[in-house]
């Protein structure tokens, strides 16, 4: 492993100049019991980097750049903050692929300059104001611009495409009913280890398997949590980083590349963007996906963590669905995956409280779920814009 080495040839030379010093979160199990209709998404991203600023160890005047995510405004969040001049300010869309796409954002304006220290803050409130992601009658709008074309044939929701593309993966690979049962099992089992982490109940094979179908072949524990929360990160110079309370997470590389069409699911279920923005990132930071010891992938639903675990490499493609069986993605496994519970069982803060658990495994901050020696830790999303990033140590 030569993660501490110079960058290689044709690098973007932002290797390990930018690192996460600080994370905070709501009390995701909390918010879920406690509905409130006044609840907003600026309160929870408020709540959630006051906490990460505490975590650093930093004032918020030394926050020089504002990224907010899935939160209406950067204006009205700024005024709340009471810091209306920054020297970055941005706003992003909700949606789960934007997690990534803030991380980059933060980490190439620190790399380059355009400011020193980044705050990347996430609000959303959708279970108190009744989000829904599919169905009859009004539904939370797309990120993008593809919902009438896929709604006009009954898929009304992700989800819907998601299930789709897992029955097309089911029939070219030749996977069994219960494929998808050892990810969702996972996933309860660790966020069993997580107080924070709405669902804290392991499941077994039968509830899985007895669970009711929501877009056949996708049950019940296939699904994300539509949850209100709050998730924040911040991104500063290494120099700085060296200085601050905690054991840096030093951003080893980070890519995307797009698969964007007019529908949400592609034949080739993220297969080739996944390859580009794998390829680049274990060259870049100087690692193989051998020498992950954590990943934390971006979860919306199950069908998903197969794709991606094929789509960087870490298995065959197509055999994805038997090498997540046997516990290979277990905490003492080959390679523990979403040891937060993930998406279906933590929270579903659209990949953002995924960073803030690579970083906790990185610190060696993770309590009963930590991984012994992850120095190495992947975050990445597949999706219409798919994203990785390697921290580590």
């Amino acid at each position: 492993m030569t993660i501490n080495g110079a960058a290689p040839a044709g690098s973007t030379a932002i290797r390990d100049k930018a690192a996460i010093v600080g994370i905070g979160t709501t009390n995701f199990g909390a918010v879920y019991r406690d509905l409130d209709p006044e609840r907003s998404a600026y309160d929870l991203g408020m709540e959630a980097l006051r906490n990460a600023l505490d975590d650093a160890g930093l004032k918020k005047n030394e926050v020089d750049g504002l990224i907010v995510v899935r939160i209406p405004g950067y204006t009205r969040f700024s005024e709340m903050l009471g810091m209306p001049q920054l020297r970055l300010v941005n706003v992003l869309e909700g949606g789960g692929r934007m997690a990534g796409v803030a991380l980059q954002y933060a980490t190439m304006a620190v790399a380059t300059g355009l400011a020193e220290t980044v705050a990347v803050v996430y609000g959303n409130n959708g279970r108190s104001v009744g989000a829904r992601y599919g169905g009859e009658g009004s539904r939370t709008p797309s990120p993008d611009d593809t919902a009438p074309y896929e709604a006009m044939y009954g898929f009304t929701s992700p989800g819907a495409a998601a299930a789709m593309m897992w029955h097309r993966y089911r029939h070219e690979y030749n996977a069994p009913d219960d494929a998808l049962a050892a990810v969702a099992i996972n996933n309860r089992k660790n966020g069993a280890l997580n107080s924070n982490a709405v669902f804290q109940k392991p499941i077994t094979y039968d509830e899985y398997m007895h669970a009711r179908f929501i877009a056949e072949p996708l049950r019940l524990f296939d699904y994300c949590i539509i949850n209100d929360g709050g998730v924040s990160f911040i991104v500063t110079t290494a120099d700085k980083a060296r200085k601050l309370k905690h054991p840096p997470a030093y951003i080893g590389a980070t890519y995307a590349a797009s698969n964007l069409n007019h529908n949400y699911h592609v034949q080739d279920f993220w297969w080739a963007a996944c390859q580009d923005v794998g390829k680049r990132l274990y060259r870049e930071a100087g690692v193989t996906p051998g020498e992950v010891k954590v990943a934390e992938i971006y979860d919306n639903f199950t069908p998903t963590i197969v794709f991606a675990l094929e789509g960087f490499g870490f298995c065959e493609r197509g055999k994805g669905h038997e090498w997540v069986r046997d516990g290979r993605i277990e905490l003492g496994g080959q390679l523990p995956v979403n040891t937060s519970g993930g998406h279906t069982s933590e929270s579903y803060m659209q990949g953002h409280a995924l960073i803030c658990e690579a970083v906790r495994q990185v610190r060696g901050e993770a309590g009963a779920r930590q991984v012994p020696n992850a120095d190495v830790v992947q975050y990445n999303c597949a999706s219409p814009i798919t994203t990785g990033t390697i921290l580590h140590r």
